[in-house]
């Protein structure tokens, strides 16, 4: 496929990174980006939020990785960039690289280059969302050098140009894919009109905007006064309706019918904003969504402005808010004993696979290793899930009965297991952090795992049930 490495072609010179430096294991950052890239428009918010969270663990790995010399290449090519130009440019590099004094470091520079040039001979062209590709040769906790080879396709566009060539990784220009696509919606309303209006990240827009001429109000007395209250009101009512109808276009996707925008503001100079938020007129999906209404000196573009800046900190807060309301959920159900909840390793996974777990709620930073073991004597295949104090116990690689050695078939971050896996059992993966008081809870009082169920469950009566052989070592 154009743009898009194919996997039968392989360098056979370059070896993976370490496990134990990368903590990658056998998940390639590479190839999963490559096989599981999302189009963003259709991706699921669970989904962003996964790839999010694997470009956080790659960054975490790569600034941590350190080299002899200046042999580490970083490379990120925008979207529409051209491989020839990149292409030539290493080949400039190669030629200057070659008056290096130092043999070793003139060495591992020419190779890290040789390295780039083969990997980007495996594209046609830049693909849609841009190139990254890191190589280059890192030296590892034992000292030993390894070659590393990651290129990837980013799951939404990088708008970045780099080369660097350093004793270290550069993963400046990576920070800007963990930052929020969420789009709110603006409505700026005032006695001289309304303005609709998106913002996301960085990027405002305006959708509509329209002008009212309303009567005010004067002094004239006599018999006119109150029909001139009624008209008053009455056209106050009809802006009040037709702002309401707007917002539902504008906001409401009409193919699935639920809001298009994560937040609402409302904004404006006088009573209306508040009076739209409160009329039966405006749409009780758009109510749910309402974040925060403000007051600002002026109407139209001004105005949208003002609110964004006053509404800075509160939408930097919605995915806080969302987390809060995550975890809210899951301990309601706890309280409640409605017996629709699950924690701890061991009962979290017998859950899933029996299809049970709706929502399977991890700790971002979670440390517990998946092992998948083989009894030499026997040939029996167990699965372990080790944190590292009981890594460190050899006991857990022996069997408890005849002693017989464990083989470790294959290791992973059981994270990164999830990542891979959680479709498989039809549920949806939320991460959450411990920054908040109930995420805070979740990590510390419950492991920081467990999952909402979709139906009422005594996990305990199937504390005998093992599939394929599989014996689940809990954690906890």
């Amino acid at each position: 496929m154009n743009g898009r490495r194919t996997e039968e072609v392989k360098n056979q010179e370059e070896i993976q990174p370490a496990p134990e430096l990368f903590h990658i294991s056998s998940l390639n950052f590479r190839s999963q980006y490559l096989k599981s890239k999302l189009a963003m428009a259709d991706a699921h918010e669970s989904d962003k939020n996964i790839e999010i969270w694997k470009i956080k663990k790659l960054i975490k790995a790569l600034e941590s990785a350190r080299g002899n010399g200046t042999s580490m290449i970083s490379l990120i090519m925008p979207p529409r960039d051209q491989i020839s130009r990149v292409t030539k440019m290493l080949g400039d590099e190669f030629g200057t690289a070659s008056n290096i004094k130092s043999r070793v470091n003139r060495q591992s520079v020419l190779g890290a280059i040789t390295s780039a040039q083969q990997r980007l001979k495996l594209y046609n062209k830049v693909p849609p969302n841009g190139l990254v590709l890191y190589t280059g040769s890192i030296v590892t906790e034992d000292g030993k050098e390894k070659k590393v080879t990651i290129d990837f396709e980013p799951f939404r566009p990088i708008n970045a140009s780099l080369y660097l060539c350093d004793n270290k990784f550069h993963t400046e220009a990576l920070n800007e894919l963990l930052e929020s696509d969420d789009k709110f919606g603006f409505i700026v309303m005032d006695g001289n009109g309304t303005l609709f209006g998106t913002l996301t990240g960085n990027t405002r827009e305006v959708l509509h905007k329209f002008t009212v001429d309303l009567p005010k109000k004067h002094g004239r007395g006599g018999q006119s006064a109150l029909r001139f209250a009624r008209l008053r009101m009455e056209k106050r009512h009809n802006y009040v309706r037709k702002t309401a109808e707007l917002a539902t276009q504008f906001f409401i996707n009409p193919a699935t019918s639920q809001p298009n925008v994560s937040g609402l503001i409302l904004a404006g100079s006088a009573d209306f904003k508040t009076e739209l938020s409160q009329s039966d007129m405006f749409d009780p999906r758009l109510q749910a969504k309402i974040l925060n209404v403000v007051d600002v000196s002026y109407g139209g573009e001004n105005g949208f402005n003002q609110a964004i800046e006053l509404s800075a900190e509160i939408l930097s807060n919605v995915k806080f808010i969302q987390e809060k309301r995550l975890i809210g959920k899951y301990f309601e159900e706890i309280s409640q004993d409605t017996g629709k909840y699950v924690f701890g390793v061991d009962d979290t996974l017998k859950a899933l696979e029996m299809g049970a777990v709706e929502i399977l709620i991890v700790w971002e930073n979670l440390d517990i290793t998946r092992y998948v073991l083989k009894n030499i004597a026997t040939g029996e295949i167990i699965i372990k899930h080790l944190n590292k104090e009981q890594e460190a116990n050899q006991s857990n690689f022996r069997d408890p009965d005849t002693s017989a050695e464990l083989e470790v078939q294959d290791k992973m971050p059981l994270l990164e297991w999830f990542a891979n896996e959680y479709k498989r059992f039809g549920c949806t993966l939320e991460f959450v952090t411990n920054k908040s008081q109930e995420g805070s809870q979740f990590c510390r009082g419950f492991g920081g795992i467990g999952g909402v169920l979709r139906y009422q469950l005594d996990i305990r009566s199937f504390d005998e049930l093992s599939d394929d052989g599989e014996v689940y070592e809990d954690s906890d």
